[in-house]
């Protein structure tokens, strides 16, 4: 008896690290899916309007999730006339973001913006502390202001004093509004969870913040001459739409089921990793020695976090 619970202990242990290892493979794949839309993204931001083409992309994503839900049964649809107020809010702050991203890769260098990006799990950290009571514990507090600062290092590009004068690009700042809404974001989606479901939610916070940009910026919707747009922007708007947005919330669901969630916090800091390789791939060289200090301070700060819990 003691023989066959210690095999079936081992076989349950094993199965836990190979589901553990799907977690963090589908998490090195969200970090480079997302890469992909800075890059594209500073091609395509002044050929289309932010409101325009973040319409389109809600309009793609959320045919995919609703093509999900129809297939697979997941989720259950009619919880999205429970409280839609909730939906409101969470696509509210997910416009705004991604308005504020495409309007930010206007004069942000894709490298920089990325960095922005990174920024963006110490602001969650302090929304989860003020709206779900969350407190993290020193370990990650720690990785988080170290992710942060080579985040700053990389967006001032290692200038000290341009940092001590807050001299930051238009872009840049645009961007960081942005990631401010995306981090209210996620402890929104906690917060007004009604058991729904993570694809339900996503679908319906995809449904509301395509209407209201929509509505927001009608004008610059029905004035775009759709048919005429160029290649590169069609590219990203289907690009954004279905890796950057459907595909990505798929990933983030299935890791965060067999992962830590300071565990699948911690990719974010890979994001700016990618960013240089493709833009490097793409022709624009690689950045500057003293840019590439940030980086490495931002893959400490990915490597404290995968190491904060030693069970994942």
């Amino acid at each position: 008896m003691q023989l066959g619970a210690g095999v079936e202990s081992v076989r349950a242990s094993r199965s836990l690290r190979q589901e553990a290892l799907r977690g963090h493979f589908a998490m090195f794949l969200f970090s480079a899916l997302v890469a992909g839309s800075f890059s594209l993204g500073a091609r395509a931001a002044n050929l289309i309007d932010p409101a325009a083409i973040t319409v389109a992309r809600f309009v793609i994503a959320a045919g995919i999730l609703a093509g999900v839900v129809m297939l697979r049964g997941t989720g259950r649809p009619a919880a999205l006339l429970q409280q839609p107020w909730r939906y409101l809010l969470l696509g509210t702050a997910f416009a705004a973001y991604f308005v504020l991203m495409f309007e930010g890769l206007k004069t942000a260098a894709p490298i920089s913006a990325s960095a922005v990006f990174t920024l963006t799990p110490l602001m969650a950290a302090g929304f989860g502390w003020l709206l779900l009571g969350q407190r993290p514990d020193r370990h990650i507090i720690a990785a988080l202001l170290l992710g942060a600062i080579g985040a700053l290092w990389v967006i001032f590009r290692g200038d000290i004093q341009a940092l001590t004068r807050l001299q930051l690009g238009r872009g840049e700042a645009i961007y960081l509004i942005g990631c401010v809404f995306h981090a209210i974001y996620t402890p929104l989606v906690r917060k007004l969870s009604r058991g729904e479901g993570p694809v339900i939610s996503s679908l319906g916070t995809l449904i509301a913040g395509g209407l209201l940009t929509l509505v927001w910026g009608w004008q610059a919707v029905s004035s775009t001459a759709w048919g005429a747009l160029p290649a590169i922007v069609w590219i990203t708007i289907f690009y954004v739409g279905v890796f950057a947005s459907a595909v990505t919330t798929l990933l983030v669901q299935y890791s965060t089921l067999r992962l830590p969630s300071s565990k699948v916090m911690a990719y974010t800091y890979l994001t700016p990793v990618w960013v240089i390789a493709l833009e490097a791939v793409l022709g624009n060289g690689l950045p500057g020695s003293i840019v590439l200090v940030g980086i490495a301070l931002t893959m400490v700060a990915l490597v404290m976090l995968l190491r904060e819990d030693p069970e994942g």
